[in-house]
C-alpha cells in the first residue's frame, strides 16, 4: 500500500496547496490531456517500420508498451507516460502520475524494474513543490518493486510530470491487446468516471469523501491485477487510461479481429460521476473520444450520461481483461479483495462486420452469446 503521510506532512502540504494550485496551472488534468486516438494514428501514418524478429510489439500496433526480446527467458518492456497536474497536493500528484506510467508495463504481463523521472516545471516554481512530486514518484514506484535511477526535466509554465518505465517479461507470456478470442469473458479492475470527477474537483464541485476516493483510487497500482491475471488463461489484456473504455476496447476488438458486447449493468461507477455527467460537466478528452470511437460502437438504449462515462478519459484506471470462459469465474473471484473493483463487464464474439462493440443497458436475454459467457 502507499505509505501514509505524517500528521506534519499533510500540514505543510496543505500549506503549499494555499499557495500554488497546480490543477490552475494547466488546461487538461492527467490523462485527459492525451492525444486523442484518432489524430494519433494520423500523426504515426507512414512512418517507416523497422522489422527485428526480436521486436515482439512496436509502435506499429495500438499496444499499452513496447517489447523487446532479449533472450529466450527474458523480454523487455518499455514505456513512457506523462501529464499535468490532477491534483493540487504535488505529492499526489507523484504518485498517481507513477502509478498511471507503471500500469502499461503491467498491461503486458510484465514487472517495472527501472524508471526514469519525466518531468517540466515552470521557472518560478517553489523547491518543496517539486521535491514533493518526485517524492511522490519515488515512493509509487519502490512500492511497485521497481527503482528510478535518473530522469530528464526541462523549464515549461505548464508542469508535467511521468515516467519512463522498463519492465522484463517472459517472451512466451507477453499479453497484448490484440489476441482476446470470441468466448473471452471481459474483466475490469477499476471504477469508472475519474475524468468527470476530475472535471468537477477542479471546479471545487466534488465533496471531500469524493475526492479522496479518487486520489486513492488513482494511486493504487494494477500490481494485484496483473498478479492475478498471470495466473490464468488471458487472452488480452489493456489498462483503461486516456482513451476510455470504449476507445480502448475497440483498438481490443479491432486488434483482435472480433467484436465486443458489454452490459452496462456490470460497470460500477465512481460516486457523484453520474449525477455530474447528467449535468454536462464533461472534460474535454471525452469528445475527443466518442469522435474517435463512436461510430464504432452501438449504443443501444443506454443513456447519454452512461454513454459519456464510457468515452470518459480515465488516469491510471483499471486493467480490462479478456480471459478464457473457463477461467473467468476462478479469477474474478481472486480479483475480487484484490483489486478496487472487481467487474464482469462484457464478452468478446465472432466480428459480424459493421459494429465492432455492442453496448446494452441490461444483459441481454439468455441464449444468445452475451448472457451464455457471462452465466
Amino acid at each position: 500500500m502507499t505509505r501514509r503521510k505524517t500528521e506534519t506532512e499533510q500540514k505543510g502540504e496543505s500549506r503549499m496547496e494555499q499557495d500554488i494550485k497546480l490543477t490552475k496551472l494547466a488546461k487538461c488534468a492527467g490523462c485527459g490531456a492525451k492525444v486523442g486516438a484518432g489524430v494519433l494514428s494520423q500523426l504515426l501514418e507512414g512512418l517507416p517500420v523497422r522489422r527485428d524478429e526480436n521486436l515482439l510489439v512496436g509502435f506499429d500496433r495500438s499496444d499499452d508498451a513496447s517489447v523487446y526480446r532479449i533472450s529466450p527467458e527474458l523480454a523487455l518492456v518499455q514505456t513512457v507516460d506523462f501529464f499535468p497536474p490532477i491534483a493540487d497536493d504535488p505529492y499526489t500528484y507523484g504518485a498517481i502520475a507513477a502509478a498511471n506510467a507503471l500500469s502499461d508495463v503491467y498491461a503486458m504481463g510484465g514487472e517495472p524494474k527501472l524508471a526514469l523521472n519525466v518531468m517540466a516545471v515552470p521557472e518560478d516554481m517553489p523547491k518543496e513543490v517539486v521535491h514533493q512530486i518526485l517524492r511522490g514518484g519515488y515512493e509509487e514506484v519502490y512500492e511497485a518493486g521497481a527503482m528510478i535511477t535518473g530522469g530528464h526535466s526541462i523549464l515549461d509554465p505548464e508542469p508535467k510530470y511521468g515516467l519512463a518505465v522498463t519492465g522484463f517479461v517472459h517472451p512466451d507470456r507477453v499479453i497484448t491487446n490484440s489476441g482476446a478470442k470470441p468466448g473471452d469473458v471481459l474483466l475490469l479492475t477499476k471504477p469508472v468516471g475519474i475524468g468527470v470527477l476530475t472535471a468537477a474537483m477542479k471546479g471545487d464541485l466534488a465533496d471531500e469523501e469524493t475526492r479522496a476516493y479518487a486520489y486513492s483510487l488513482m494511486m493504487t497500482l494494477n500490481r494485484a491485477a496483473r498478479d492475478c491475471m498471470v495466473k490464468y488463461r488471458v487472452h488480452a489484456c489493456t489498462d483503461v487510461t486516456g482513451f476510455g473504455v470504449l476507445g480502448h476496447l475497440l483498438e481490443m476488438a479491432q486488434g483482435s479481429g472480433v467484436e465486443i458486447h458489454l452490459s452496462l449493468s456490470g460497470v460500477q461507477f465512481l460516486p457523484q460521476s453520474v449525477a455530474f455527467a447528467r449535468m454536462g460537466l464533461l472534460p474535454e478528452g471525452m469528445y475527443r473520444n466518442r469522435a474517435f470511437a463512436e461510430s464504432a460502437v452501438d449504443l443501444g438504449d443506454v443513456p447519454m450520461e452512461y454513454q459519456d462515462l464510457l468515452f470518459d478519459p480515465q488516469t491510471s484506471g483499471g486493467l480490462c481483461i479478456a480471459v478464457d470462459p473457463n477461467d473467468a469465474p476462478a479469477l474474478l473471484s481472486e480479483l475480487e479483495g484484490a483489486v478496487p473493483a472487481a467487474q464482469r463487464i462484457g464478452v468478446v464474439a465472432e466480428y459480424r462486420g459493421g459494429k465492432r462493440i455492442f453496448l446494452s443497458a441490461a444483459p441481454r436475454p439468455a441464449g444468445n452469446v452475451f448472457s451464455a459467457a457471462l452465466a
